[in-house]
């Protein structure tokens, strides 16, 4: 993944989708931030506030900012159905 982007994954325990994401990018090696929606009421509401919605897997992609605060570059729902475009955010392709 580009140095420049940090990836953040929204999801719950009981997705499907979000465990075949996290298997991917763990083969992959790609480092991220696992944030566990059924865990953490805080990570719920960021969630909705990036996506508009509560559905997961999310991917999250941010850059920094000035003075360190990051700002999102990119938002993807569901694993599958994005895989291309994450790729190429991740720079797999």
């Amino acid at each position: 993944m580009s140095n420049d982007l940090t990836l953040e994954l929204y999801t719950r325990p009981t997705c499907s989708d979000c465990q075949a994401a996290k298997e991917y990018l763990n083969e992959q090696k790609i480092d991220y931030v696992h944030k566990n929606v059924g865990e953490e009421e805080g990570y719920e509401r960021e969630l909705k506030e990036i996506s508009g919605s509560r559905i997961v897997p999310s991917f999250a992609f941010y850059e920094k900012g000035l003075f360190g605060k990051k700002k999102l570059v990119k938002n993807f729902i569901g694993f599958e159905n994005n895989k291309e475009e994450i790729n190429q955010l991740l720079r797999l392709n």
